[in-house]
Formats: C-alpha cells, structure tokens, sequence
C-alpha cells in the first residue's frame, strides 16, 4: 500500500457533494438512460428522506478515510431532480483550470451554481474558468466527467458517444484543456448507446474497469485497452452484467492512508474475488450502500466531483 504522502494526478484527496433534500429519479432523463429504475413504488417522501441518509452516510465514510469533502445541499427549491450528481455540470483540472458543461437536460441546466465555483476560488487555487454552457443553445452537449472519463496521467478523455456526448463539444474541451479525444460507440443489449462513459469504464492510477462487451467494434475495443495498457495500467473487463450493477461507475480517491476505489455496495458484491484482488493491489475498496440513488440511474463516481486543484494555505 501506497503512503499517505505520495499522492496521484489520477486520484484526488477532496471532492465536492451534493446532498439532495428532494430527491427522486428525473423522467426528464429516462429515456436514454436505461440504468435508471423505470418506476418507483415508494412513497415521494420516502425516497427522498433514503437518499439524504444514503449521501450523509457516504460523506461520513469518505471523511473517515481522509478525503476532503465540500459538502452542499440542494433543498429543492430549483426543482433539480438529479443535483445528487455534480460531477456531471463541472470538473477541475490540474493547474488552476474549471470547466462548466452544456448539459442535455433542461432541468439539469439548473443545477449549475455559482456558490461551488467560488468556494473552489476560496479554497484552491482558481486560474481560469472556461464556461461551455452557452453550446446548449447550439444543440451541443457534454455532461462533464459523466459523458467523458479522464486520464489525467496519459491526457485521453475516454468518451462514449451520445445525447450528452458531442463530438464537436468534446474537440473544444480537448484542445483548451489538452487532452487526447477518444470516442468510441457503444451499445446496450438492446442496441442503445451508453448515456454516460462513466458506467462503463473507470481510469484509477494503476488499473482500468471497462465494459469491453457493450463496444460493438471489437477492432475500436482493442485501441481503447491497448491505449489503457501503455498508461502501465492493468486492466480488468467487466462484463455487461456487472456494468448493469453500476461496476464500471467507481472513482479512485486519495486517502490520509492511500488510495481508496470509492463504489457502491452493489457494484462491489458484483466484482469476482480474482477482479478486487487486482484493484487491492494500489487501492483498498470502499464501498457505499446507495440503493435510492441509484434508481436515478448513476451510482457513486456520479456522486462524486473530484478536486483536481492546489489547495490554496493560509
């Protein structure tokens, strides 16, 4: 196991959080997203009331674990249905630099909020801020660290193509912020394309979680393990069924005792002993019972907005 002091670009020692006060699965987003829970029997109150545990108990093991996290509410009051997931309207990036996205959602547009971008200014050190939002009156969309999963270390941004992953929109995010685009077409057993990248694969330090099975070109397949591999990563695929158990949706995290693969409780019974074994080797499992927002249809790594900044002292 790694010490606390070495730290790693890939995993980030603070994050931000959301804890919603009115929680419910969005049906503005159902209909390209088939990992959301198509119907909820429970009573409004209920759901949200599990999902405000479910969040404060996340937050609580994340903290016992060393990890910084910048916790804010969401009351309601903007009818954000889907705010429990900020990592999708903004991401920050080594250097001093914040992205804000063009969201394909109307109701998600509004989870945008500057009290998080100035506490990322009080906090960290904040050089610019470069603001894609306007795109959506173009048509043109890229939901943040959901519609693309960084490698901060080899500069590649993984990236399914879909409503929410434009391919114009991620060539200008690429070029400012430098990275290397890789998009590839994905599909479910049905044929749909995967709504976010982020439930399909995971780039921590030293491995990589990929849904292999649901990139229909097997050659485009091979380009994204074989470019994953001369990172040093080792890497494990997930099958289609445990990507359906939120498998793919982890972020690894920095810890005061080193690294830590945050995920769902669901997501880690469906891993095999020989796949946690791999992961255990750089980084110990976390993981979180999310049962409630993950009818919503995104699990942890959705919950969770890295901070990629230098800490501003004193």
């Amino acid at each position: 196991m790694m010490s606390a002091a070495i730290r790693s670009v890939q995993a980030p020692a603070a994050v931000v959080m959301v804890r919603p006060h009115r929680f419910t699965p969005n049906p503005e987003t159902a209909a390209d997203n088939a990992f959301q829970t198509a119907a909820v029997k429970e009573a409004a109150q209920a759901v949200a009331d599990a999902a405000y545990r479910e969040v404060t108990a996340a937050v609580e093991q994340l903290e016992a674990e060393g990890v910084r996290v910048h916790l804010f509410e969401d009351r309601g009051e903007h009818d954000t249905p889907d705010s429990v997931f900020p990592n999708n309207w903004f991401s920050t990036h080594p250097g001093g630099h914040v992205a804000i996205y063009p969201m394909h959602s109307p109701s998600r547009r509004r989870e945008r909020r500057s009290d998080v971008i100035e506490m990322l200014k009080a906090n960290y050190r904040v050089q610019d801020v470069i603001d894609y939002s306007g795109l959506e009156h173009d048509g043109l969309f890229l939901e943040g660290t959901g519609a693309m999963v960084l490698d901060h270390l080899a500069r590649v941004a993984y990236t399914a193509r879909s409503n929410r992953a434009d391919p114009v929109a991620l060539e200008r995010f690429s070029t400012h912020f430098n990275f290397e685009p890789m998009l590839v077409d994905t599909a479910d057993k049905a044929g749909r394309p995967i709504y976010h990248t982020n439930v399909l694969m995971c780039v921590a330090t030293a491995f990589a979680l990929v849904g292999f099975d649901m990139i229909p070109d097997a050659r485009r397949a091979a380009e994204v393990r074989a470019r994953l591999e001369e990172s040093g990563r080792e890497v494990i695929a997930l099958t289609a069924g445990q990507i359906a158990e939120f498998a793919g949706n982890a972020i690894e995290l920095s810890g005061l005792d080193g690294r830590v693969l945050a995920l769902s409780q669901r997501a880690c019974n469906s891993l095999s002993s020989q796949q946690k074994a791999v992961i255990e080797r750089s980084a110990r499992l976390l993981p979180l019972p999310v049962p409630t927002i993950e009818m919503a249809g995104g699990s942890v790594r959705c919950m969770i907005a890295g901070i990629h900044l230098s800490p501003r002292h004193g």
